[in-house]
């Protein structure tokens, strides 16, 4: 990447390779990111540190990028509102209508829709 590298947040990565929080994690570093995997069961996934929160991750995180079920999505979004993350993706099954009307009202920076097809790539190629 000629610019700054991006850095993104997975929340709910996992080192099972056929979910979706792991695909996740290999699309972003296929593309240049810099990539921190959140999940409090798991201590390292592809290489990568695991943190057990978003508020744990030491740098500026540009995206997050959630794979966790409505409820418990709804229960971070005040972690999320603090990071300052420009963008926060509520991937296929993370998002309800509960969520991202309390995330527009909070002013996260809420979308539903794949993160992994977002930077061009698909997750069958994972």
């Amino acid at each position: 990447m000629t610019e700054e590298q991006k850095s993104v947040a997975i929340i709910g990565a996992s080192s099972d390779r056929a979910k979706y929080g792991n695909k996740s994690v290999r699309a972003h570093l296929k593309r240049g990111w810099k990539v921190f995997p959140v999940n409090p069961k798991e201590t390292e996934i592809e290489g990568l540190k695991v943190y057990k929160s978003v508020l744990d991750i030491p740098e500026k995180i540009d995206r997050i990028s959630v794979y966790l079920p409505p409820k418990l999505g709804l229960n971070l979004l005040g972690d999320f509102k603090k990071t300052g993350a420009a963008e926060v993706f509520f991937n296929p099954g993370a998002e309800s209508e509960e969520l991202l009307a309390k995330a527009y009202k909070m002013g996260v920076p809420a979308a539903a829709a794949c993160s992994i097809i977002d930077l061009g790539e698909r997750a069958s190629n994972f």
